[in-house]
């Protein structure tokens, strides 16, 4: 599967001690799954056509929309406009994910069971409401005070949609729907997420950032959404990690993290590959799993976060082996 999310690491960093303070629950048991916009977007999108979608999608999808449509209109849509562009160019491709969306709400025991297992693994651990919504493919995941906003629209990848209209990055990332649960997951990891970073983050920070995500999330779900990463990185693993780390320091992460159809001649993204990485090995490293949990979501030095790890340690062991 590949799957790109377009979180805001500076966003997600400054409000993640406000989110605290917004409409939470500590009781996994409490967290509402929200799916009425799926089925306002499809009312919609039998009304519309190319030339009156923007106005039918602004008065009966956006206006009537829920707190976390409205809130991913403005994160990640951005306006009527180029939704109503996006929907009408790809229209073929929206159609093939009718029948799939409608299954969203099969998947709430999963999804609720995550959070439950990140509540014992982590009993500070606050939920907020999850939202599903279709949206115009650039983004299948989000994080807005209060919600996480969850694309359906990036869940399309069942062999048989049909991709006219999509860009090479959009055809190239889109997931199956049974993948949903692992992104919640992963978007449920950044919510818990409290790194104090002053400046600019460095590349080694937003991977980290990234990569911890997927790897809290793969402990709860049972997956983590870029396992393409990891069959394109593992067996290389040592070669990225020397080109890595002479990044790392920087803050430029254009060959790493966020994109989108920019990479060429290997997987984008792999910053998520090398977060994941050393987020293992400081949890395999760890003697007690547990507080490495709490280690790893409230980070204070990434640099000494890095030295625990004991990631590069490998590879020394493996050179001294061979």
């Amino acid at each position: 599967m590949r799957i790109v999310f377009r979180l805001s690491l500076i966003f997600a960093l400054a409000a993640s001690a406000s989110f605290a303070q917004m409409a939470t629950n500590a009781d996994p048991a409490a967290v509402k799954f929200v799916t009425s916009d799926i089925e306002s977007f499809w009312k919609a999108f039998d009304k519309a056509t190319a030339e009156n979608a923007e106005e039918i999608y602004t008065q009966e999808y956006f206006a009537p929309g829920s707190d976390g449509l409205q809130l991913f209109l403005k994160y990640r849509i951005g306006n009527a406009k180029s939704f109503a562009e996006q929907v009408t160019s790809s229209r073929k491709y929206y159609e093939g994910l009718r029948a799939s969306s409608r299954k969203i709400a099969t998947f709430e025991p999963k999804m609720r069971a995550s959070f439950r297992k990140l509540k014992e693994l982590y009993p500070d651990a606050i939920f907020p409401n999850v939202y599903f919504v279709i949206g115009r493919m650039n983004s299948a995941g989000t994080l807005a005070p209060g919600g996480l906003l969850i694309g359906v629209d990036m869940f399309g990848g069942n062999g048989q949609v049909n991709l006219d209209g999509l860009s090479q990055w959009q055809r190239s990332v889109i997931a199956p729907i049974e993948k949903v649960p692992f992104v919640v997951a992963h978007e449920s990891i950044h919510y818990q997420q409290k790194y104090s970073i002053p400046g600019e983050p460095t590349l080694l920070q937003k991977s980290i950032n990234e990569g911890a995500a997927d790897f809290i999330a793969e402990l709860i779900s049972g997956g983590h959404v870029n396992p393409h990463l990891h069959a394109y990185g593992n067996p290389i693993e040592e070669e990225l990690w020397n080109e890595f780390k002479q990044a790392m320091r920087g803050t430029d992460a254009t060959n790493w993290l966020y994109q989108g159809n920019q990479a060429k001649d290997r997987p984008a993204d792999l910053g998520y590959y090398m977060g994941y990485k050393i987020t293992e090995s400081y949890y395999k490293n760890a003697a007690d799993k547990r507080a490495a949990i709490k280690e790893i979501l409230e980070i204070k030095d990434f640099e000494e976060f890095l030295k625990a790890s004991r990631y590069e340690e490998k590879f020394a062991r493996k050179a001294q082996g061979s």
